[in-house]
């Protein structure tokens, strides 16, 4: 199983910190936002490598930090998507079809967004997909209207199916919110390119996991702990107060 990265965006909220800079490499408890995700998921049995996207302005910085870096022991490759501004980036949906295509993968994936910090490990998420032996989400339940708005909102049966999603809804359906963190099967795989072709969205991951939902099982998993979502300069010196995780 891979694990994609993906790394992307321009962060322009937490500009002047990443306007030369990827917002994935900024530092929280001393050791960059990647180096926190990435040294759980290396050590998950299942895992042999990882594919960070990055965008053209940001590429050699990864390059510079997979030379350096000691979080990760198993093969990482980085690729460029050739976009050079915010305004046109490929959008996440089509950098994942993009490491889909230049890496031939032909397997299980898991799926991160490389600004977000997790205080618990990927390894339940993991063993929940593969005891259903189908595509999975993390979701949380949020209670905040106003936050519900900003994410995707998925409507579950009683099995936590997913039975609908929507991206930004302005009337959600549910509180459950999904958050970038996603496992697909390797038989999923093709609804990527096939969704792109029909006009999934592609800018916010999770519109994929809209139009996948009405083709495939896909289920959704609870975190177990907490999500922090670095967005802009206000939460991101939030998140270097309270952080401390350091999975065993």
């Amino acid at each position: 199983m891979k694990c994609i990265v993906l790394a992307a965006g321009y962060a322009t909220r937490l500009y002047p910190l990443t306007e030369n800079f990827p917002k994935p490499l900024l530092e929280v408890n001393g050791m960059s936002i990647l180096d926190h995700l990435l040294r759980d998921i290396d050590k998950l049995d299942n895992i042999d490598g990882h594919i960070i996207v990055s965008n053209h302005r940001y590429y050699e910085h990864f390059v510079n930090w997979t030379k350096n870096n000691t979080a990760v022991k198993k093969p990482v490759t980085v690729l460029d998507d050739g976009s050079t501004s915010n305004e046109t980036r490929l959008g996440a949906v089509k950098d994942i079809q993009f490491a889909i295509e230049s890496m031939s993968i032909d397997e299980d994936v898991l799926i991160i967004a490389g600004d977000n910090l997790i205080d618990f490990s990927f390894k339940e998420f993991v063993r929940f997909a593969e005891e259903r032996n189908s595509s999975a989400v993390m979701v949380n339940y949020e209670e905040s209207l106003e936050e519900l708005r900003r994410c995707g909102v998925m409507v579950p049966d009683e099995n936590m199916r997913i039975v609908s999603m929507e991206e930004k809804p302005k009337e959600p359906k549910s509180n459950w919110c999904v958050g970038p963190f996603y496992y697909y099967r390797r038989e999923d795989l093709p609804y990527v390119a096939k969704g792109i072709a029909e006009g999934c969205g592609t800018d916010a991951p999770g519109s994929f996991v809209c139009y996948l939902c009405e083709h495939t099982p896909v289920y959704a998993y609870i975190m177990p702990g907490k999500r922090y979502d670095i967005g802009d300069l206000e939460s991101y010196k939030k998140v270097q107060e309270i952080y401390t995780y350091k999975p065993e």
